[in-house]
């Protein structure tokens, strides 16, 4: 049994006029008002670690089953904190042994580029990396790092994994450079707020966790800093997640 998620047909015309001509939208409103038809309602857990303001940096699972949209983990994240969101979310879906790849693949960036242009988030390449998004993907960690700087009170969202962890849904490493880019979000001062997302007794749940400090020490080599970084965080995660979800992170 999973919970019925659906969304507010009254907002439609307004979404579709703001698609067509690239109006701003309010995510968390509009986040608020796609939750009022989920059923249960959405659980939250750890309620007082919610980051009322910024400067804050949200790391969350990338949580799979066959059935869940993955867009719903933004949409209750954006519901649940108050102040609006930057999220960095991908520009592409690839649908990998799809006859329809291609066409989805065109499809999907048109759609997500002008939801990251009416919600004011930043896209990055699809997981996993593909070398010919070394440039886009460096484009794209440049522009949350310039982000940050010019909105020191911002709160920023993200999910390390960057895709959907097939077949398990289990927590599963970053892609190499992930560690890399958090301790550089983290060393802005921007203090790390873990949320793990998951479905437990027919509830869509997120549990927050108390913010911390990514502090990765200097003497470790480039690739060794990276990887304790991406480590850190992961496991920050998983210790909001059921065990059965927390992979290679569970000890």
């Amino acid at each position: 049994m999973y919970p019925l998620y659906s969304y507010p047909l009254r907002l439609a015309p307004g979404f579709v006029a703001s698609l067509l001509r690239r109006a701003q939208r309010s995510f968390h409103s509009d986040a608020q008002a796609c939750l009022t038809r989920l059923h249960p309602p959405l659980r939250i857990l750890g309620q007082e670690n919610i980051p009322h303001s910024g400067p804050s940096l949200i790391t969350f699972n990338h949580y799979y089953r066959p059935g869940f949209h993955a867009w719903w983990l933004a949409l209750g994240i954006a519901a649940a904190v108050p102040q609006e969101i930057h999220f960095g979310m991908t520009g592409e879906l690839t649908y990998p042994g799809k006859w329809y790849a291609s066409l989805g693949q065109a499809g999907s960036h048109w759609l997500l580029h002008r939801l990251a242009n009416i919600y004011g988030f930043t896209t990055m390449p699809p997981m996993p990396p593909r070398p010919k998004d070394v440039e886009a993907r460096a484009h794209s960690v440049r522009a949350i790092l310039d982000y940050a700087r010019a909105h020191p009170q911002a709160i920023l969202a993200l999910a390390p994994e960057g895709g959907d962890n097939v077949p398990s849904g289990a927590l599963v490493w970053p892609p190499p450079g992930a560690g890399r880019f958090l301790a550089l979000l983290g060393g802005s001062g921007f203090p790390i707020t873990p949320v793990g997302a998951y479905e437990e007794a027919g509830e869509f749940c997120l549990r927050f966790g108390a913010a911390y400090r990514l502090e990765v020490p200097t003497r470790l080599e480039p690739d060794e800093r990276d990887r304790r970084a991406a480590e850190i965080v992961m496991r920050a995660i998983a210790r909001q997640l059921p065990e059965r979800l927390r992979g290679e992170f569970k000890w």
